[in-house]
């Protein structure tokens, strides 16, 4: 597969050819949307608890015999039905963390990029430098190649200062090529990479060359 290349101009200055196994993968929905809620469950932090009726103050002693009064029948003071009593199936620290197979990642991963390039959602340009801060810069080069927020702009390394220009533009969220997830690639419409990163794509997850053997 061959994808065209940008400078910052807009101009398409030169194709690359870049490999299947990575942007080529058809779409496997299935794994997607499972990768997708592991990701979700292993950012819950499953610190949630309450108290039950063992936590919390109050005597064991029945408020009141059980009939001939007239009211509802009513337990201990503890007891879950009544106010400031402990919770009835309340959540507690847990781990919501899931795993999966690496295989099944790579898959949708792959398969989330490969249908960005399908849909057009992905612009490959040539490179993302800056020798210092600047949200107005990034702003002009984003306009120039027609990206609309929500996006991605992935470069090969973490470049500080790209990150800092870009980190104030509503909908424009930057990070490394390694960073790239399956959230991302979902919520975000665009996709900006450089050259770079698009090879670095290719040596963690494309198909290795093999060695010579002696």
């Amino acid at each position: 597969m061959r994808i065209p290349v940008h400078n910052l101009s807009g101009e398409v200055i030169e194709d690359i050819e870049v490999q299947d196994t990575v942007f080529g993968v058809p779409v496997n929905m299935a794994v997607i949307h499972q990768a997708l809620l592991r990701q979700l469950a292993n950012a819950r932090q499953g610190n949630a608890d309450t108290k039950t009726r063992g936590d919390v103050i109050g005597s064991t002693r029945k408020l009141f015999m059980q009939k001939h009064t007239g009211h509802a029948r009513r337990g201990p003071i503890r007891a879950g039905g009544r106010k400031g009593s402990g919770a009835v199936f309340g959540p507690h620290p847990r781990d919501y963390s899931q795993a999966m197979p690496k295989k099944m990642h790579k898959l949708a991963l792959t398969g989330a990029l490969s249908e960005k390039v399908r849909s057009g959602e992905l612009l490959v340009v040539n490179e993302l430098k800056m020798e210092s801060p600047k949200t107005k810069a990034v702003k002009g080069i984003l306009d120039t190649l027609k990206v609309v927020s929500p996006a991605l702009v992935v470069t090969g390394n973490a470049e500080r200062a790209v990150v800092l220009s870009a980190r104030n533009l509503p909908g424009i969220k930057t990070l490394p090529v390694s960073n790239i997830n399956v959230a991302d690639l979902l919520n975000y419409r665009q996709m900006v990479i450089t050259v770079e990163a698009v090879r670095k794509a290719e040596a963690i997850w494309g198909q290795k060359e093999a060695q010579p053997t002696a």
